[in-house]
Order: C-alpha cells, then sequence, then structure tokens
C-alpha cells in the first residue's frame, strides 16, 4: 500500500539536488529583479521580497533537514517583519542593523546548507555546479550585510556610498559586493575605513580562487560523468 505523503528524508533523497537549482533561481530574482525595483520605490516588491524569503526558508529545511537550519531562517524572517514595521513608523539605524543581520544570518545559514549538498560525496550532477553558483552568489549576499554593518558605525567607510535606511541601500551595497567579488571596482565607491579594507581584501581573494579552484573542479567532474554515461 502506497503512502499519500513522504516525509522529509523522502523529499530530500527525491528532489535534494534539484533544490540547489530552484534557490539559485530566487536568489537571482530578490538580488537583480526585487532589490532594484525596490530602489525606485516600489513598495509592493517589499512584500514579495519577504514571500521570496518564506520559500527560500522552505528550500534549506528540506535541503538540510537540520531543524537549527530553519529555526535561524524563521528568526532572520521575524527581524525583517520587525524592521520592515520599524521603517514605516520611524526609519532609523536600529532597523537598518535589524535587516543586515538577518539577511547575515540567512547567507550564512544557506551557505553551509548549500556547500553540503554541493559538496558532499556522489555523482556531480548539472544541479551540484548550480550549486556552487548559488554559494558564490551567497558569498556577495553576507558580505553586503558586512558592508552595512561597517556602513552604519563608521559613515565614513565607504566613500561614493552613504549607508542609510533607504530602499536604494540593498541594491547599493549588493552593487559594491558585487563588484569587490568579481574585482570590477572600484570606481565610484571604494571602501576607505581599514576593516571595511580587510573585508573586501578577503571578498575579493574568494571571489578570484572559488572560480578558479572548487568550480572549475566541479565543472570538470560534471562533464567526466556525463562523457562516461554517454
Amino acid at each position: 500500500m502506497k503512502r499519500g505523503w513522504m516525509s522529509t528524508g523522502e523529499l530530500r533523497e527525491r528532489w535534494g539536488d534539484s533544490l540547489l537549482t530552484v534557490l539559485t533561481v530566487l536568489l537571482l530574482v530578490m538580488i537583480f529583479v526585487v532589490a532594484p525595483l525596490q530602489a525606485l520605490g516600489l513598495f509592493e516588491f517589499q512584500i514579495f521580497e519577504l514571500l521570496l524569503a518564506l520559500v527560500l526558508v522552505g528550500g534549506v529545511f528540506l535541503m538540510s533537514g537540520s531543524t537549527l537550519a530553519v529555526v535561524t531562517m524563521l528568526v532572520a524572517l521575524v527581524m525583517i517583519v520587525t524592521g520592515g514595521i520599524l521603517r514605516l513608523r520611524s526609519p532609523s539605524i536600529f532597523d537598518l542593523n535589524l535587516f543586515a543581520a538577518s539577511w547575515l544570518l540567512v547567507g550564512l545559514t544557506m551557505a553551509v546548507t548549500v556547500a553540503r549538498a554541493t559538496f558532499a560525496p556522489g555523482r556531480v550532477t548539472y544541479h551540484r555546479v548550480i550549486g556552487a553558483v548559488l554559494l558564490y552568489l551567497t558569498v556577495a549576499v553576507i558580505f553586503a550585510a558586512l558592508y552595512t554593518f561597517v556602513g552604519t558605525l563608521r559613515p565614513d567607510a565607504f566613500p561614493g556610498m552613504k549607508v542609510e535606511d533607504s530602499p536604494t541601500l540593498a541594491s547599493r551595497v549588493l552593487y559594491f559586493s558585487f563588484a569587490t567579488l568579481t574585482t570590477t571596482g572600484y570606481g565610484d565607491v571604494a571602501p576607505l575605513h581599514p576593516i571595511a579594507r580587510s573585508l573586501c581584501n578577503l571578498e575579493a581573494i574568494f571571489g578570484q580562487l572559488y572560480p578558479a579552484t572548487l568550480l572549475a573542479r566541479l565543472v570538470t567532474l560534471e562533464i567526466e560523468h556525463r562523457n562516461e554515461e554517454s
């Protein structure tokens, strides 16, 4: 007799690798669609961001099977909602730091979960290669949150980028983080404070070494496994 519902473990076994691709698409939408539209002042996309974040929580839970991971993501969601309410009532540095802390938690939890799934023993699939790309994107989110903390503590840390409670901030710090990760900056924004420069150095080193080592190795293994099957 067949059961009507699959357990979390069965769902993870069946869809685990595919979830890496789904989460990558979600994060790409949040970074390159939702954040810019928020910067244009469209409030609806702040609600859309929260809905996407809920889907991310579900995806991370299915992938990791860890209660700690889902609790951490739920705490981050509560912080996002609280920060949003405070922003509507009276914008301040406090709710800005709430947003930064929440996305730091989301980023770290996703990074650990995705790294375990991507580099787990077994056949390297297309989805795992996409998972390696997801980890790369997640690192940019983590550093964007760290830059926000530094900018609130030292307003002069990033000449050319004002860190303030504004719908445009997410787009700005993500732009700076990706410019650092891909080493395509600095032109309009540059790090000035020693801690900011140290973080930028760390992100730039990761941005150069990761694609050239781990990501390239995964792609090679995926091609080799595909050729073996053909």
